[in-house]
C-alpha cells in the first residue's frame, strides 16, 4: 500500500502577509481561471464579486480574505491540495489535510475500498491516485495482469507507464491506439486543470517521449474517432479479454488524499471475458497456499 504523498514545501511556508504574497495570489488565479478559459467577469459573475475587486486581486492592489479565498476556489472548482496552496499563498493556514491511506484515521476508508475491489472478483479493479500511481489493486488485476504477460512483472507501479512502456502492459494492449490516445487526452486536461500540478506535466512529457506516440497527440485538442464506450482490450495468443471501466470517488471529500483517489472496477463486455475470468480464479483457487 502506497502512502499518500506529503504536502508540497509551498504549503508549509510562513504564513507572512506581504505584497509579494498577494502577487503570488493574483498569479495563481489568473493561472486557474485562464485554465478554465474564463474571464475576469465571467470569474467575478460566479464567484459574487465585482469585476473590479477581482483586478484588484490579481494585481496584488487588494488584499485576498479567507472566505474571498474559498469563494473563488469554489468557483474555480479547484482541488482540495490546489485550495491550500491559494490559502497558504494568501497568507492563510492550509485548511485541509493530507492523511495517509494507511493510517488509523482511515482505517474505515479503508476498508470500504477493499470491500469494493473484493466485490468486484473475479473482474479486475484498481485504486488510482491523481497520477494514476496503482495503490492497490484486487487479485483479479493481478490474474489477468499475469495471464496476458505470461508471468512477467510490470516494469512500473503507474498505469500510464505500463501502459506505454513497450517493455511493460503495452505489447498486450491490443487496442493500444485507442486506449494511449485516451490517456493522453485525460493528461492534456489534467495538466490545464491543474497548471501547478509539475508532476501530471512531467508524467505528460514522458509519455509523450515513448517510442511509437503520434506527434499531433503533443496537441491538447488532437482528432481522435469518437467513441460511445471505449473497451479496453487485452489480448494473449488466441485469448481476448474485452472491458470497460466504470470510475468510483469519494462524496464530499474533506481530506486531500481522498479527494485524489478513486477506484476503476473493469466489466466483460462479453462472455468470452466473463468466462475467462472465471476459469482464472477457479484455476487460482486450486493452486495450494503453500504453492
Amino acid at each position: 500500500m502506497t502512502p499518500a504523498h506529503s504536502l508540497s514545501s509551498a504549503l508549509k511556508a510562513p504564513a507572512a502577509r506581504s505584497s509579494a504574497r498577494d502577487v503570488g495570489v493574483g498569479a495563481l488565479l489568473r493561472e486557474w481561471r485562464s485554465a478554465r478559459r474564463l474571464s475576469q467577469l465571467d470569474l467575478a459573475l460566479d464567484a459574487g464579486v465585482s469585476a473590479r475587486h477581482l483586478s484588484y486581486l490579481e494585481t496584488g492592489k487588494s488584499h485576498a480574505s479567507r472566505e474571498m479565498i474559498a469563494r473563488l476556489a469554489d468557483a474555480l472548482e479547484m482541488p482540495l491540495r490546489e485550495r491550500n496552496a491559494l490559502l497558504v499563498a494568501a497568507g492563510f493556514a492550509p485548511m485541509y489535510p493530507e492523511t495517509a491511506l494507511a493510517t488509523p484515521e482511515l482505517a474505515q476508508i479503508r476498508r470500504a475500498i477493499e470491500f469494493v475491489l473484493k466485490q468486484q472478483e473475479p473482474y479486475p479493479a484498481f485504486l488510482l491516485n491523481r497520477h494514476w500511481d496503482v495503490v492497490m489493486a484486487n487479485q483479479a488485476a493481478v490474474r489477468v495482469n499475469r495471464f496476458v504477460m505470461d508471468g512477467r512483472p510490470n516494469r512500473h507501479s503507474n498505469m500510464i507507464r505500463q501502459i506505454f512502456d513497450p517493455e511493460d502492459l503495452r505489447p498486450a494492449v491490443a487496442n493500444w491506439e485507442e486506449i494511449a490516445g485516451e490517456l493522453i487526452r485525460h493528461l492534456h486536461n489534467a495538466v490545464a486543470a491543474a497548471p501547478s500540478d509539475t508532476v501530471a506535466r512531467n508524467l505528460l512529457a514522458e509519455a509523450l517521449a515513448y517510442p511509437g506516440v503520434p506527434a499531433h497527440w503533443r496537441r491538447r485538442q488532437f482528432d481522435t474517432a469518437p467513441s460511445p464506450l471505449l473497451p479496453t482490450i487485452l489480448r494473449h495468443g488466441d485469448s481476448e479479454l474485452r472491458f470497460f471501466s466504470t470510475i468510483t470517488t469519494f462524496g464530499t471529500p474533506r481530506d486531500i488524499t481522498l479527494d485524489e483517489l478513486h477506484v476503476e472496477c473493469c466489466f466483460p463486455m462479453d462472455e468470452a471475458t466473463a468466462q475467462l475470468c472465471r476459469e482464472l480464479a477457479a484455476q487460482d483457487a486450486a493452486v495450494p497456499a503453500s504453492a
